[in-house]
């Protein structure tokens, strides 16, 4: 079976075993503390041009999403969110575990916008409601999407205006800052969100993500709440390890464009077949409209999630490719779609 259900079936990138294995019989200081922590914030503050942010180094993006806000908000306070976004469907109720309110919003491309936010805020008036204090956004989104530069800078100057906070899930950052068309780079996202993450998991490690604090106000104490949700690891420097060899020679931006190409060619194909697709993806997420018969018979050789029912007859299913995704199973997967379509 060759699958193209997610982007973490792989293990990772060699250069990252290599070091591991290089680094594995040195003795370090634990939480954090050591020698290639260092080294990797060294080169996140150097690609995001700015020395002035606070590092985390945890284990997955759930655990990134549910410490974050958690440590943010009051627990009056509540976090908006697309309906689509991964905190209000695939982290079972981990925010609201914490005592805090999602306030869904129904967009059809998965990205939020100053304008369908404004009424959320407005509606919650007084203490009777839970108070919006932060705005959660992905990027890519969980639908494929990406946030253009101008969207952003929007959405931020909203959240400034209006006393929010705003934070943005990078499970997929890597795919969508090298994604087409994408005009966005690394180190703007430090001058417009207050908190990000930086995802390793899905994109050439083994496990891993760098949450990124540039708000001052929310840096102090960030320690004790990564102990509190049991992501402060005591063999810390085998997250950074990884995030070391990412950001060494561009192999994050490498690693997230190979899986973008990928995915690119099959959806230049699949359109070239007539079919439509259920978002405008530019990122390694894609969502092609196909014949359930046709479905049924891919299922066979290949994994991939059926995403959402169309009608009787057609389904969106939901293709990802990865940074070790082999252009030849790319293409085998395309020749079979034309095979079983004559």
């Amino acid at each position: 079976m060759i699958s193209f259900k997610n982007d973490y079936s792989e293990g990772a990138h060699e250069n990252i075993i290599n070091l591991l294995v290089k680094s594995n019989l040195e003795q370090v200081d634990g939480y954090g503390e050591d020698k290639y922590s260092s080294l990797a914030k060294e080169k996140i503050k150097k690609i995001i041009k700015n020395d002035n942010v606070d590092i985390h180094f945890i284990s997955g993006g759930t655990q990134a999403n549910l410490t974050v806000i958690s440590s943010i908000l009051r627990p009056y306070e509540s976090v908006i969110a697309a309906k689509t976004g991964h905190i209000c469907v695939h982290e079972t109720g981990a925010i609201e575990a914490t005592g805090h309110k999602i306030n869904e919003i129904e967009t059809e491309n998965g990205k939020l916008y100053p304008e369908i936010i404004l009424p959320v805020v407005e509606a919650h008036s007084d203490e009777h409601m839970v108070k919006p204090k932060l705005v959660f956004i992905s990027n890519s989104t969980e639908i494929g999407t990406v946030y253009t530069k101008e969207e952003l800078v929007n959405l931020s100057e909203f959240c400034k205006n209006n006393d929010l906070y705003l934070y943005l899930d990078g499970a997929r950052l890597g795919s969508a800052l090298t994604s087409e068309g994408n005009d966005l780079l690394l180190s703007d996202l430090a001058n417009l969100a207050d908190v990000f993450y930086i995802g390793g998991t899905k994109n050439g490690a083994l496990l891993g993500e760098a949450i990124v604090i540039i708000n001052n106000e929310l840096k102090e104490n960030f320690r004790f709440n990564l102990k509190q949700k049991g992501a402060l690891l005591a063999k810390g420097r085998l997250i950074a390890i990884q995030f070391v060899e990412l950001f060494t020679n561009d192999l994050f931006f490498k690693l997230a464009t190979h899986a973008n190409l990928m995915a690119k060619i099959i959806s230049d194909e699949i359109k070239e077949l007539g079919f439509e697709f259920l978002t405008d993806s530019k990122s390694n997420q894609i969502f092609p409209i196909l014949p359930n018969k046709l479905i049924n018979k891919l299922e066979k050789d290949y994994n991939f999630y059926i995403w959402q029912k169309i009608n009787n007859d057609t389904s969106a299913i939901r293709l990802v490719t990865s940074w070790a995704t082999k252009e030849l199973n790319v293409d085998r997967f395309i020749e079979d779609i034309k095979k079983y379509m004559e």
